[in-house]
């Protein structure tokens, strides 16, 4: 089995990654700092899987630590990189925070995977490399606008940086634009747990239908849609995690166009806010108490993926559709009200 380095692994879309790795087969060991996750997770995955991952916690800013964990794992056949700060209202309030977390780490992992001859990348990138989108769908070619918030331009150097060290090196790297995970696994072991109050919506949504939060903020209702709210493409987090593996399996078959490509994972469909909300309450039975509040700084007001090129030449598609995500994440947040996870 190809031994998989998965940073970020304990992390909400690196954990079912761990999972959907290990059940094609994959060997994986874990980092992770645990800033925005807990150590639990391995426990659970192993409950799913019946593999217990590797598991170290060091920052990978810290080099030193980076390079004593590669002694230990000389085997390691390719990267999925997930280690990233990811709040787009977070990174408005504290931008060197997030330059510095999300770009030194990455520097500092390139530089020793091309030492130890590591030469498959998979980066967990992201759809806010686009802005606000000039046409929609949007697809991989479109101009990369400016970005609305210091997060989404971490994402932009990001595949910059890999773009110019692939070009000159023997790294063979994939960038995959998530555009909006939600859900969980189905066993409900594992799923989305913030730390703090949520920066995402559908957490958001179940913490407010499960009584920890009073009520859910919709930020805005002004916005150029239908309903007056925001619109995203919703993309179920096993299906998300799934791609991961297949990018994996598209390197390791040397059968890329490219040494740097970039593929888009959503649905193709949009959803506003509100639609979701109702979707919830339809799915789950219950009935949410939300409040309009203003924009919130850093957001975009519409967006959802052009899906082609994943589904055809990735050979990747969705199969799981907005009620189930929403099923899912109910169920992930009554496991953690039962004192499943911490």
């Amino acid at each position: 089995m190809a031994k998989i380095l998965v940073t970020g692994g304990t992390g909400y879309i690196g954990s079912h990654t761990v999972v959907e790795l290990q059940q094609s087969g994959y060997e994986v060991v874990i980092v992770d700092n645990l800033s925005n996750s807990s150590e639990k997770i391995v426990d659970q995955i192993t409950k799913i899987t019946g593999i217990k991952p590797r598991f170290h916690k060091f920052d990978l800013c810290d080099r030193e630590a980076l390079q004593k964990f590669w002694d230990e794992h000389t085997d390691i056949e390719g990267v999925i990189h997930f280690a990233a700060y990811k709040a787009v209202g977070e990174s408005v309030q504290f931008p060197l925070k997030y330059y510095h977390n999300n770009l030194v780490s990455l520097t500092n992992l390139l530089e020793i995977m091309e030492q130890r001859s590591c030469k498959k990348l998979v980066f967990s990138s992201s759809c806010t490399v686009y802005g606000q989108p000039a046409e929609l769908p949007v697809s991989e070619n479109a101009p990369i606008q400016k970005a609305n918030s210091p997060y989404g331009n971490t994402k932009q150097i990001a595949e910059e940086i890999i773009f110019d060290h692939a070009y000159v090196s023997s790294l063979k790297a994939i960038a995959l634009r998530y555009f909006n995970p939600i859900g969980s696994h189905e066993s409900a072991l594992i799923g989305e747990l913030p730390i703090g109050v949520p920066n995402n919506l559908v957490p958001f949504i179940t913490q407010t239908a499960i009584g920890k939060r009073d009520s859910l903020k919709v930020w805005g209702d002004d916005y150029d849609t239908p309903d007056g709210t925001a619109i995203r493409d919703y993309i179920h987090v096993v299906d998300l995690a799934k791609a991961h593996v297949v990018a994996m399996e598209r390197m390791d078959k040397t059968i890329a166009d490219e040494k740097f490509e970039v593929f888009n994972l959503g649905t193709g469909r949009g959803n506003s806010v509100l639609d979701v909300i109702l979707t919830f309450e339809q799915a789950n039975g219950i009935k949410l108490n939300y409040q309009i509040a203003q924009r919130r700084e850093g957001d975009v007001e519409k967006v959802w993926a052009d899906t082609r090129k994943a589904n055809e030449v990735l050979g990747w598609k969705t199969q799981l559709g907005l009620e189930t995500a929403l099923k899912s994440a109910w169920a992930w947040e009554k496991n953690l009200a039962e004192g499943i996870v911490d």
